[in-house]
């Protein structure tokens, strides 16, 4: 009905691949995790500069990817429209206008970077007869992959992961590159945005205090003393940022705080975000995809983290840039319960002294 994608050219001995016409990365989420998928992404333009290259994604991180120089074709996923598909018919119509759209695609190679049930079936879907996933994907999703790739100790670090993955299909992987769309439009946004507060580019720095695990967090009173701190050290201004839904927490920062808070939670698209981050100064935040954002324009940052292990997915080569306790003697778990990995065990003083070194 939807016709049969091309088989690939793999040579699975060597580990190399004569030629792909068609690729498709499957990443749907999260900001952060799609901003650690990048170097994948430019692995594979440099490896198959002919190849035209299609991303799965959400339409909340679409944004992120539009215009980017080294993707061909965007393809959207609602997968919370998609998932009323069983009881309403335009769901279920749209369902299937997703899966055509993959199938016509006729994909040489599939990389699935989710590794969850639904972002593996939809690979199979695609009809691509080469779909690579990774051992340690959930909900049974490997049973859709023809190739599983190991996690060990020689890759930790999600990015070395993914570019285990593309290198595994013959991509030619060297440093790590993190590529973001440009948007002048929002930059202009901002610019104006920054001049209605007062604000000249760079005499500010950002803060992400929120998440959508509150475990995550570190607590609004730290960031209230870390606030006062850089405004007496440095002379600039501080601009915290989130979602509509995190408002609640800037409030608390602004109330706990000495020193004025510029509040834009809820203000900016992800395009604005990223082009505010960009002219910042430098960024504080917790393991969220703003300071993600950050980390890959190469800004001056600090990323907080609590349970997450910072091994697998802080600012990558920046250890500087990591506040937390033992960051890197975790193992490879992404979370741990133990109570010494708490979020609040991270001072003010240490993380305002990583701003100072990398500022200095």
């Amino acid at each position: 009905m939807w016709g049969v994608a091309h088989t690939g050219l793999i040579d699975y001995n060597s580990g190399m691949q004569k030629d792909f016409k068609n690729i498709l990365i499957i990443k749907p989420s999260s900001m952060g995790d799609i901003i650690l998928a990048l170097p994948a992404l430019a692995s594979l333009r440099k490896s198959f500069p002919k190849a035209k290259i299609r991303w799965l994604v959400r339409p909340a991180f679409a944004q992120l990817l539009a215009g980017h120089p080294f993707l061909d074709d965007i393809v959207i996923f609602d997968r919370k429209y998609l998932g009323k598909a069983w009881y309403d018919p335009k769901a279920m119509a749209a369902l299937i206008s997703l899966i055509r759209q993959l199938r016509q695609g006729r994909f040489d190679i599939v990389f699935d970077f989710q590794g969850l049930f639904r972002t593996a079936a939809f690979s199979w879907l695609s009809g691509c007869r080469n779909r690579f996933g990774m051992t340690v994907a959930r909900e049974f999703a490997g049973i859709f992959y023809t190739r599983k790739i190991p996690y060990d100790m020689e890759c930790i670090h999600v990015v070395d992961y993914y570019l285990k993955m593309v290198r595994s299909a013959g991509a030619d992987c060297s440093e790590p590159v993190f590529i973001l769309p440009q948007n002048q439009t929002a930059d202009d946004s901002v610019s104006k945005l920054l001049k209605n507060k007062g604000i000249s580019g760079g005499c500010y720095a950002v803060f992400a205090p929120g998440s959508v695990h509150s475990d995550k967090c570190w607590p609004a009173e730290r960031y209230a003393a870390l606030a006062d701190k850089i405004v007496s050290k440095f002379g600039i201004r501080v601009i915290a940022i989130g979602t509509e839904a995190e408002k609640s927490i800037v409030d608390e920062i602004k109330k706990k705080a000495g020193t004025s808070i510029i509040d834009l939670a809820g203000a900016t698209n992800i395009n604005e975000l990223t082009a505010l981050i960009k002219a910042a100064r430098f960024m504080v935040g917790n393991d969220t995809g703003p300071t993600h954002i950050a980390a890959a324009l190469g800004k001056p940052v600090v990323m907080i983290f609590g349970r997450s292990n910072p091994a697998r997915v802080a600012p990558y080569g920046r250890e500087d840039s990591v506040a937390a306790v033992n960051p890197y003697g975790r193992g490879i778990e992404t979370d741990s319960s133990d109570p010494r990995y708490d979020i609040k065990a991270v001072t003010v003083d240490e993380v305002f002294q990583k701003i100072c070194r990398q500022i200095s």
